[in-house]
């Protein structure tokens, strides 16, 4: 199976040691967010889990840490965009930023790791013509070290209405405008552009748009078929073709408050939160409350072993 840590909090960025914990307990808990005295407890042995899938805007604090997680098939996005501290106070800049993808892209392999440039928004300073300007010059420095680029445009859900009331959807002629130009950017430095629950209106001008965290997207990274439940397949949304991972992570404990975040309710849950992580804890935040009713989740590999058997027979031959 996979599992994924990033899409309701930043792990590798604030919680690198508690994660490097439970890879050493083997297991971690995972309270439901709509529930929260529901909780899944995942088993994290290598024999269960074939990938762990990685959002990040700061692997530097894993970096030291790439060990531990060699029994495992690993994806990492890894979001780099040229905005300032006025809309990501806490996200390092992205000259570290893409240093710190050049080598973790080195430890991982170019299969195992993609940018991520969203979401993408407009104002008088980030106009259509600075977006492409500044995509240019990091899609320079990062060729070679990723083969796809994941784009996307602000949606204004509610908790970014509210963290950032200025924000303005992207209209349909500026989105084609940007999207084109970037697809041909990418695709001057080896990169696919993948536009992230866009529907399909880039595909005329190159764009991949089956999806950023597919089923192939995690078998090209473990060089592997995976024989995933119709359950994990995301066959409902037409806008997203991804799949549906177990996510071990926890809204509203992002340290990066971006402004266009939609994890975080506001920040001062956020700090209410990090004062109750304990790295020692099998929860991201705080301990066992009464109440509590603890799922096992089922678990098994999802690889292939017969397909993976006949490709390294006909390596073999």
């Amino acid at each position: 199976m996979i599992i994924h840590t990033g899409m309701r909090t930043d792990i590798p960025a604030f919680y690198s040691e508690w994660f490097l914990n439970r890879l050493k307990a083997g297991y971690v808990l995972v309270r439901n967010p709509y529930n929260p005295n529901q909780v899944t407890r995942y088993r994290l042995s290598p024999d269960v889990v074939d990938l762990i899938a990685f959002c990040t805007k700061n692997p530097a604090p894993m970096l030291p840490h790439m060990d531990a997680l060699k029994p495992y098939g690993q994806y990492w996005f890894v979001t780099i965009t040229p905005y300032g501290t006025d809309i990501e106070p806490h996200v390092p800049c992205k000259e570290n930023m893409m240093e710190d993808f050049q080598k973790l892209s080195e430890l991982v392999g170019i299969d195992s790791i993609g940018w991520r440039y969203d979401p993408i928004f407009l104002d008088e300073k980030h106009s259509v013509a600075w977006h492409i300007s500044e995509f240019e010059t990091m899609a320079r420095t990062l060729a070679g070290y990723t083969k796809t680029c994941v784009i996307s445009f602000i949606d204004l859900y509610k908790k970014v209405e509210r963290n950032f009331p200025e924000a303005r959807t992207v209209s349909q002629k500026d989105r084609l405008a940007i999207g084109k130009e970037l697809i041909q950017i990418a695709g001057q430095y080896g990169m696919t552009v993948k536009p992230c629950a866009e529907g399909s209106e880039l595909a005329a001008y190159g764009a991949d748009c089956s999806g950023c965290m597919t089923v192939e997207t995690f078998e090209t990274a473990l060089h592997a078929s995976l024989d995933v439940p119709k359950k994990n397949q995301n066959v409902k949304n037409r806008q997203c073709g991804c799949m549906l991972t177990a996510d071990i992570g926890a809204y509203d404990t992002c340290g990066h408050l971006c402004r266009y975040c939609y994890a975080n309710s506001n920040a001062a849950l956020v700090r209410e939160n990090r004062r109750k992580h304990d790295p020692n804890s099998p929860f991201l935040i705080g301990n066992a409350m009464p109440g509590d009713v603890i799922h096992e989740a089922d678990q098994r590999s999802w690889i292939d072993r017969q397909m993976k058997l006949d490709l390294e027979g006909l390596f073999v031959s």
